[in-house]
């Protein structure tokens, strides 16, 4: 491939990190604090898509910012397909992200929504760069940013809760990633002879038996416990004590995608799929997934909490997307690809609804919602849509990416796990269809009847409208992002 050296990628990941010096500048003034971090975030889009043509020619595009933070290991961003996609999502959602956040975190009269706005900043800072990493020290460097800076986004109420939830939150990620990535990256350091590159073949490839390259496998798939593998998991329900923007910056846009796009860096660029079939070992990781997708959507049938619900939906809906590039197939890494997407869409706008249905009622719990539909008719409307694409129907975005891995599942004839696929679709259902029934069809108590519509905010009713409508543009005009999937599946698989 063509390599292009360009400084575009650090500049991209810079301009959120170098708004944080306004952010906490203007703290004093909220519109200009906040029109700072809409502006970033502009900038950062506009790099990010700039550099999609490139990309979709299929060239590279590098640039070293150290030479070598250890012997032979530069500081170094590359983008390739997989990263611009995953920074489009990132970077596209953060400014809606943002919006919505403007109208919450007033709405709600959080404190400390200057410290908020920075650390909400430097983690798209982090996201980025772990998706534009060129190498296996590079991203563990970002992802271990991320979570030290979604740290004080977690625990923001700074109540018991919030306390313990973070607790929780830290505890999980720097754990695995110290005890277990952290292990297998000096592994494959001393295995390669200092080099940690990713390559389209895996620069482990040829170096470990079946044995080893297991042990290592899963450390890398257990340590990236941002992905939320069972039983790595715990964490991600216990940060629902963060304000809902946070939920929606963990749930859609940053943390758990890093989490799943870790692993597929794992297993296309460290090991590589066509090692991974020499070794035949991709299944065990198939089958945790699969373990996780079934037992996530089975526990999500039994929350009230609203948050808490669509918290163990989104621990089934990562493990689709690991699941889907361990069948080791150009139809399962398509589907992966494009879910990373697709659900990010979809589960933000939940978020979204969750939080206006919070601001405007103060109501946490599904068995709180009989009738909301008649009083936040638009909040609702959207959360249908989301729930839809969620569950994989048409006319929603979710039902390419869930056609893809079926499809990939079946190419490699791994039919009962494509089973527990159809089977997590019929549980995504069970778990939302019935909040839309709920919402309109059954009479409010009395207390909660309203005259006429009682929405949230317009800063929270716009975003999570224009997501909603972004499932169904999706579904209607996938080429683009079907184009960046294919590119990826072409780079990492073989036909």
């Amino acid at each position: 491939m063509e390599i292009i050296v360009s400084p575009v990628p650090f500049y991209a990941c810079l301009a959120s990190l170098l708004a944080v010096i306004p952010i906490v500048a203007f703290g004093r003034w909220p519109n200009i604090r906040e029109t700072c971090t809409f502006l970033a975030g502009a900038a950062k889009l506009a790099l990010v898509l700039a550099m999609v043509p490139v990309v979709l020619k299929g060239k590279l595009i590098e640039f070293t910012l150290v030479n070598e933070i250890v012997k032979g290991v530069p500081l170094q961003f590359r983008v390739d397909g997989l990263g611009i996609l995953f920074g489009l999502v990132a970077s596209s959602l953060w400014i809606l992200t943002t919006l919505y956040s403007t109208g919450y975190m007033r709405g709600a009269n959080e404190h400390s929504q200057t410290r908020f706005y920075a650390f909400f900043a430097v983690s798209l800072c982090a996201t980025l760069g772990v998706a534009f990493a060129a190498n296996l020290l590079t991203l563990y460097l970002f992802y271990e940013m991320l979570s030290l800076a979604t740290y004080p986004l977690v625990t923001h109420h700074q109540d018991k809760e919030a306390r313990s939830g973070g607790r929780t939150y830290l505890t999980y990620l720097l754990s695995t990633s110290i005890g277990f990535v952290l292990p297998a990256m000096l592994y494959c350091y001393s295995k390669t002879g200092g080099s940690m590159d990713f390559s389209t073949g895996g620069f482990l490839a040829g170096r470990v038996g079946p044995t080893e390259g297991l042990v290592v496998l899963l450390l890398f798939v257990f340590g990236f416990a941002k992905s939320g593998i069972m039983p790595f998991h715990s964490w991600l329900p216990n940060a629902m004590v963060a304000p809902t923007p946070v939920s929606a910056l963990l749930h859609a846009v940053a943390v758990v995608k890093v989490g799943v796009f870790c692993t597929i860096r794992v297993i296309t660029g460290v090991f590589g799929t066509d090692f991974l079939q020499t070794l035949d070992i991709a299944a065990v990781v198939s089958w945790i997934a699969g373990f996780t997708v079934l037992v996530s959507s089975l526990i999500a049938l039994t929350q009230d909490n609203l948050k808490r619900r669509l918290a163990f939906s989104t621990i089934g809906q990562l493990s689709y997307i690991i699941l889907g590039v361990s069948f080791l197939t150009a139809n399962g890494v398509i589907g992966s690809s494009m879910h990373i997407a697709m659900h990010a869409v979809g589960k933000i706008t939940l978020f979204f609804c969750a939080g206006a249905i919070y601001i405007a009622t103060g109501k946490k719990y599904v068995s709180q919602l009989s009738g909301i539909g008649r009083r936040m008719p638009f909040t609702m409307a959207a959360f249908t849509l989301g729930s839809l694409s969620i569950i994989g129907l048409p006319p929603l975005c979710g039902a390419w990416s869930k056609w893809f891995l079926f499809l990939g599942g079946m190419d490699a004839k791994q039919y009962v796990l494509v089973g527990i696929l159809i089977v997590s679709s019929l549980l995504n259902i069970a778990y939302l269809i019935p909040i839309v029934i709920k919402a309109f069809f059954e009479q409010p108590s009395e207390e909660d009847k309203v005259d006429g519509i009682a929405e949230a905010p317009l800063a929270c009713v716009i975003p999570l409208c224009c997501t909603a409508l972004g499932c169904v543009a999706l579904f209607a005009f996938p080429g683009f992002l079907h184009s960046l999937a294919r590119l990826i599946a072409t780079t990492t698989t073989t036909p």
